[in-house]
């Protein structure tokens, strides 16, 4: 009887996987056409359970995030993009329950797509719709106290699943870079990659928004995926707002804004 319990939970187990795989691959195709916007939908959480920071989340209003849709409209424009919208922000309802733990940097490959599994379920679960989400990017924010030196958990886009964690300081003065990350993770959840190394440091040229200015230093802006102004090849300034921030080549392409001609 074991045998047959553990062979039936691997075969329920891999079948989920499939399903996951399957629609995960449908909404890529679906989320990277760019024939209709994408509704990006902001999830307000109370990160720290402070009064602070629930006091901040009760008086967040939609045009906290108005620049995030200028952003992409403006970068979309630069690349001749045939939709003048690629992307509408929605303030979604506060968040009481929180999506499962992120897994801890240096977690096993199975750790992280278990991981990935319980969170997707999760997001099914608390943020419910009676429409299709090959449309819909969910962005869960965790809002912090603003505290000097605090280090933030890292944020992170899932691949699959149109899917995002942030992690922000609940401040208004935070606000303008809060939607950098914001921008950065949600790009992540269409197939764009990180441009910065080990160091954080912006990766020469991808991550460089200007690679072929002449002097290469100091840059004036930021490319999205690195999210840092290269002043020298070891010294960069995390940006202070999306006005200092462009979408590069390479993330264009990495979330379909450039087609790839094929060599066959």
């Amino acid at each position: 009887m074991r045998i047959a319990f553990r062979i039936f939970r691997i075969i329920t187990l891999l079948s989920i996987f499939v399903f996951l795989a399957f629609y995960a691959k449908t909404q890529k195709l679906k989320s990277t056409s760019w024939s209709q916007p994408l509704q990006v939908v902001i999830y307000p959480m109370n990160g720290d359970g402070s009064p602070v920071v629930e006091e901040y989340i009760n008086q967040l209003e939609e045009s906290v995030f108005s620049e995030i849709d200028q952003f992409f409209q403006n970068e979309a424009r630069a690349f001749e993009l045939s939709i003048e919208h690629p992307i509408t922000t929605a303030l979604g309802q506060v968040m009481l329950k929180h999506p499962p733990v992120s897994p801890a940097p240096g977690s096993s490959f199975a750790e992280i797509a278990w991981w990935g599994v319980k969170f997707r379920y999760w997001a099914f679960r608390h943020t419910p719709d009676d429409q299709s989400n090959l449309h819909r990017i969910r962005v869960f924010v965790h809002y912090h106290k603003d505290e000097k030196d605090k280090l933030l958990q890292h944020s992170l886009g899932l691949d699959k699943g149109l899917l995002a964690i942030v992690h922000a300081f609940a401040s208004t003065d935070q606000q303008a870079q809060n939607n950098i990350i914001i921008a950065h993770e949600l790009l992540h959840t269409v197939g764009a990659t990180d441009k910065y190394n080990m160091n954080n440091q912006p990766v020469y040229p991808d991550g460089y928004a200007e690679p072929e200015q002449t002097p290469l230093f100091p840059q004036t802006l930021a490319e999205i995926m690195s999210a840092k102004i290269a002043l020298s090849s070891t010294h960069s300034e995390m940006a202070e707002n999306l006005d200092q921030c462009i979408i590069g080549e390479k993330t264009a392409t990495e979330i379909n804004w450039i087609q790839v001609e094929s060599n066959t």
